[in-house]
């Protein structure tokens, strides 16, 4: 029975051409991958399930797509031995192989490190009050992924090219003239490689941060997002500001939340010599009291300036935040010109004319 077994085979491997053997082999091999690779990412996702937090969902997302294809690579590289290759198909197969391996690998470098930054994104809640560490958690790790991703990408590039051999001929005689061709390079990409330098530095300085109030360019917003070599600041009026990074680093800017999300915010009226401070103040503070965006940290109205014609009042109050900062300085406004104007009209602004008559006018009329 057995010699009858194998003589079958021995008589299918005649009949059938090696090339149609290789392919059957190389199909039921993808196809174990392919099982093997759904089977575990099926376990992957009920561990997932099981943990209370999102992190793990992320890295199984990200990896889920590299690794089916580095499991048929696995696969295939398996099952090479057992293929009846021809020279001219063998040093196709190893060329492709050292090409498409760094690839795979890098590809999976790059999901983990995107999957990373967003597991520490989920984990850095930024709207609440007090943001401040985690607009620098996140502001850090975006920056450090985005270099991660391409230095993981310039890396495989260089091996994927380095298993090419007559690449790796010229490489070798191209050493000679490096240092040249390196001068060059570096002048010609000055300013990418400056703000390149500078976006690792900003990265551990910190000097702005996601969601951070600036003013840059004589403009108000916020920092919305870091890349490597520029930074988008979304202006109040929804345009977008964008800056180069180096710009940060070399150029002086307002940052409003630098430390702390609390703001003073201030409020000036031009007011009539003659009004009546002590009564404007008293009214002020319980306008500023009453107001639920003042965070009960100071309150002060004083004079700050004396001119011919008129006096400046400064109302300051402090808020959370820069929005309700400046929402609190236009509620206080609009309070306090609308009590000037009906109950202290006195205290307006007024030019004061003196007219002097002359002498002989004077005694006439008596």
């Amino acid at each position: 029975m057995r010699c009858s077994l194998m003589q079958q085979a021995s008589f299918l491997g005649q009949q059938v051409p090696a090339f149609v053997l290789d392919i059957g082999v190389v199909a039921v091999s993808v196809l174990i991958a392919l099982i093997v690779h759904g089977v575990g990412m099926r376990i992957l996702d009920r561990l997932a399930a099981r943990t209370p937090g999102s992190s793990d969902d992320i890295f199984v997302d990200h990896a889920r797509k590299p690794l089916r294809w580095i499991a048929v690579a696995i696969a295939l590289a398996t099952v090479r031995r057992f293929l009846d290759l021809s020279d001219t198909a063998d040093a196709v197969w190893t060329q492709a192989a050292g090409l498409i391996v760094p690839l795979l690998v890098g590809w999976l470098a790059i999901g983990v490190i995107r999957a990373t930054g967003k597991s520490i994104e989920l984990d850095a809640d930024i709207s609440v009050a007090d943001n401040l560490r985690a607009r620098r958690r996140r502001t850090r790790s975006a920056i450090l992924v985005r270099i991660a991703v391409f230095g993981v990408g310039f890396i495989t590039i260089c091996l994927m090219l380095l298993s090419i051999p007559s690449i790796r001929a010229v490489g070798v005689t191209l050493m000679a003239s490096a240092g040249l061709a390196g001068l060059a390079a570096g002048a010609a990409a000055q300013p990418l490689l400056k703000n390149l330098i500078a976006g690792v530095q900003m990265a551990f300085t910190e000097p702005i941060r996601l969601d951070d109030v600036v003013i840059v360019e004589g403009e108000w917003g916020r920092i919305e997002e870091i890349r490597l070599t520029y930074v988008v600041v979304a202006i109040w009026d929804e345009r977008r500001l964008v800056v180069p990074v180096s710009q940060f680093l070399e150029k002086p800017f307002q940052n409003w939340t630098r430390n702390t999300s609390q703001l003073l915010g201030s409020v000036f009226l031009m007011l009539d010599p003659a009004a009546d401070i002590d009564r404007l103040r008293a009214h002020a503070e319980g306008v500023v009291k009453s107001n639920s965006r003042w965070d009960g940290r100071a309150f002060v109205l004083q004079v700050t300036d004396t001119r011919p014609d008129a006096i400046e009042v400064r109302i300051l109050a402090t808020a959370r935040d820069a929005g309700q900062a400046f929402d609190l300085r236009c509620d206080v406004r609009e309070a306090m010109l609308a009590y000037i104007r009906a109950e202290m009209p006195e205290a307006l602004p007024r030019r004061r004319v003196a007219m002097d008559m002359p002498a002989g006018a004077a005694s006439g009329a008596a």
